[in-house]
This record gives C-alpha cells, structure tokens and sequence, in this order.
C-alpha cells in the first residue's frame, strides 16, 4: 500500500501547489487593481513600519496577557471614563462579566453605569452572518442589541456591511480618545470563556489571548477607524478626535484590514495588517515568534519557507505557538506546517507547538485565541487579525504595531516564561537560538514522546500533532477561491 499512498500524497501536494498559485494569483491581481499591488512584490520594501498607515511617536504600549490582566483593565477604563465609550467587537454579551470578583457588575451595567452619569456609550457589532450557517446568529446579536439598549441610554448598532462569508473581526475599546484597547478579546463567553489567567489551571477548555493597552497620539487612529464606520452605520457625525499629547516613548503604527467595496469612506480598501507582517517576516534576521490562531495564508507561509531554506543566520529560529484544534481550517494550517517542517529539513529552526492545562492528574485543552508576531525582538504587533484570508483580505481587522524593542521583548520573554514554566529570570539572559534548542525544542518533543506512548504529560508545552502535508491541504486554496472576491 505504500507506493499508492506515496502517489496519492504526491498527487495531492501538486494539486495543493497549484491551487495555492491559482489563489496567489488572484489575490496579486486584486490588490493590483485596488492600488494596493506593491504590498506583494517579492523583494519590497522591508522598513518595519512603512507602508500607507502613519506612524506616530510618543506613546505608551503594554501588552496585556490572558484574560486576568487584559478584561479588568477594560473595565477599569470604562469606570474612569468622562466623555465616552466606544466599542466595536465581533460580538458582545449584555451578561459578560469582566472580572470574576463576587458582586463584579455585567458589561451591560458597568456600561448603563458609564451612560448614567453623562458618558456617551456607543456600541458596535457585527450583524451576524445572513443565514444562520454559524455564530453568532443575526438573532443572537438582535437579542444582545437589545439587552445593551433597553432601559439605558447605551446605544448600539449592528453592522452588516460584512463581505458575503465573511465578518466584523476587529476588537476595540476607545475611553475618552485617551486610551484604547486593541487585541484579539472578545467581550463574550460565546464559544469559549475568555476568563483565564497565565497559569491555565485546568478547566473545560483554558483560553490565551492577548490585548495591547496604548495611550498618546496613536490613541487618535483607533478612534478615527471607529468613528468612521460609526457614521457610516448610523449617519451620525461624530468629532474628530483630539490627539492625546505624548505619554510614552514607543513608535506605534494601527495596521488594518477593510475589505474594499464595504464602506464608502474607503472604497477600495485597506491592507496594511497584510503589509506589516510581510515586511516585518521578510526583514527578520534572528527570530520569528508567532502566536496565532490560525496558520493558512500562503503568502505569510511562502516567506516563512524562504527564511527557512535559506537563513539569514545560523541562529535563525521561528517558533509557533497555535491552537491544536483551531474552530475550522485544522488540516489547512497543518498541511502548511508540513510544508514548513520539509524546508527546515531537520535543521531544527522551526518549532511548531501548542499548550494545555495540567493540575496533577488532570489536564485539559487551551485555545490559543492570540494573534501576535515579534521580530527579532524589535518589533511586535498585537490584534484581531489571523493568519488566513479572511484576516488579511476580507474581514475587517485592526492590529496594533510597534518598533520599540523594549515593549517586543518584555511580551516575548512574558510570554515565553508562561510556555515554558521558566520565570523571566532565567531567559532574560539567554539568546533566544538557546532557548529554542535547550528549552523550547526538548520540551515539547519530550511531551510529544509521552503521548505518543500514552503516558502522562507532565507540561503544559508539546510539539503540534498531526502536522502533514497531506491531510486536506487542499481546503484552504479551495476555501480561498469559493469565497474570496
């Protein structure tokens, strides 16, 4: 049966090949006639944070991890807030709470509270999908609306300029344009609770994610997207906003995704999230880290696989962090991480992984929900935005970016001593080609080696099963051409 199988799985990677072109293509071609063409010129421009979106200096960045930091620091914010609130997430629920302290308040109340003492409440979410094939359904978000609105003075609105299979992704929290949230959290329990904490104790499924806090003037830019798709939607002229004085030292730049042909205020689009991690991928001399939930574009894999074939140093290391089993796409982002293990060609420069929970004798899976990417540890971009189609062309998406080495690196190694269950102090001083190999690699691999035997893992850290070119790679180029426009 081998040779057959050995066909089939030839067959199958020419045809995945193909089909990937096909896409490829037709995504070059879109953005070229949109204006947006250079963004995937092999061999662009490589500066970290150029493009079309401004940069702005002058700002403070921290980057919140899991749900324990990021969601009491939101609510924290819209407690403090004077003049308003502003929200635009994927989906909301009146009954979320963001802390889970005795007595906290639901989202609904604590922004009933906000409106009730003059703040001026806005809320906007997507509409849902226009038949009911997945959540949230236009039902459930009608029924969300109207628990946020009644008997408050909360407004909220629905959006559904969304593209045909395609959504409103993006999650924002704007208070007083003084400071905002940007991240991949949503203000829900819907399809998974966001509640969790850097130690994922066990429970039914633990939950990483990510949500950057800025103040200064790039405050203005996420006000600005917000205040621009709010008009659209309501016809309600908002002010423009004022642009906070400086208050830190970080360059930050908010890449997003608008599909073209969604708003009238930008009719052909914007593709900068795509722009940002291109140039910063194609840059990259030492390091790559992403943690994502999603690994299924072939643009973001065909410049991973040349930095893998031919590393611009010996201590060139990528490493991924993804979910085991992600809502949808498992065997396109595993088709890709075949693809990327048979260019590092048993090099060990590439490390693919995921986490779970583990008390004792208990354990449990953790989704990694994140979306972020550090390079070299000098650059960093924290948001809403996949590593998939949807993300980069076709959802709306916002992500927020940033140059300065010290905020990338203070995420990495945060991130890095959660993983591996090593405190800061014992990685700070370490190249991270070391961690990779001594920590990371043998790790993983040894918990691999335990499941494989059926034992008991014994670390929250192992290799990413399944990982085959084979397998459906086929879905993803397929998936990209039936609903990509």
């Amino acid at each position: 049966m081998r040779p057959f199988h050995s066909f089939v799985d030839k067959m199958d990677e020419r045809l995945g090949d193909g089909l990937e072109g096909v896409l490829c293509a037709h995504h070059r071609r879109r953005l070229r006639r949109l204006g947006w063409g250079e963004v995937l010129e092999p061999g662009g421009a490589q500066d970290r944070l150029g493009g079309r979106a401004p940069v702005r200096d002058g700002n403070r960045v921290e980057v919140l991890v899991d749900g324990e930091e990021s969601l009491p620091a939101v609510a924290d914010a819209i407690r403090q807030a004077k003049s308003h609130v502003h929200i635009a997430n994927w989906h909301a629920s009146a009954d979320f709470r963001l802390t889970r302290e005795p007595g906290s308040p639901t989202l609904r109340r604590l922004l009933a509270e906000a409106a009730g003492r003059g703040v001026e409440v806005r809320v906007l979410l997507w509409a849902g999908p226009p038949f009911p094939a997945f959540q949230p359904s236009r039902k459930l978000a009608k029924d969300e609306q109207r628990k946020f609105t009644e008997g408050t003075s909360v407004r909220c609105v629905l959006d559904a300029r969304e593209r045909t299979l395609h959504c409103h992704h993006e999650k924002l929290v704007i208070v007083d344009d003084a400071v905002a949230f940007v991240g991949g959290v949503d203000l829900t329990a819907l399809e998974g609770d966001r509640h969790d904490s850097p130690e994922h104790p066990p429970r039914p499924i633990g939950w990483h994610d990510l949500m950057a806090r800025v103040e200064g003037p790039a405050v203005a830019d996420v006000a600005g997207h917000f205040q621009r798709r709010w008009t659209e939607v309501t016809g309600e002229d908002l002010p423009e906003p004022v642009v906070p004085a400086p208050a830190g030292s970080s360059r930050v730049q908010l890449q997003k995704t608008i599909p073209n042909d969604t708003y009238r205020f930008l009719p052909k689009g914007e593709f900068t999230v795509l722009d940002g991690y291109l140039r910063a991928l194609r840059s990259a001399r030492r390091l790559v880290y992403l943690e994502n939930q999603f690994l299924w574009s072939p643009e973001i894999a065909e410049v991973l696989l040349d930095k893998l074939k031919n590393p611009p140093d010996e201590r060139f290391r990528v490493v991924l962090l993804l979910p085991r089993k992600p809502s949808n796409g498992s065997d396109t982002t595993r088709g890709q991480l075949g693809r990327l293990l048979d260019a590092d060609d048993g090099h060990h420069r590439l490390v693919a992984a995921t986490i779970s929970a583990h008390d004792g004798d208990a354990s449990a899976p953790v989704y990694v929900h994140a979306k972020l990417g550090i390079v070299d540890d000098e650059w960093l971009t924290v948001g809403s935005a996949n590593l998939n189609e949807h993300s980069l062309f076709n959802d709306t998406e916002v992500n927020l970016v940033t140059d300065d080495p010290a905020v990338a690196r203070t995420a990495r190694l945060r991130l890095w001593a959660e993983h591996l269950g090593h405190p800061v102090s014992e990685l700070e001083n370490r190249d991270p080609a070391d961690v990779v190999d001594n920590l990371w690699r043998p790790l993983a691999a040894e918990q691999a080696e335990r499941e494989r035997r059926g034992e008991r893992r014994t670390h929250r850290l192992v290799l990413l099963p399944g990982a085959s070119r084979r397998a459906a790679r086929l879905q993803g180029p397929l998936r990209g051409l039936l609903v990509d426009g």
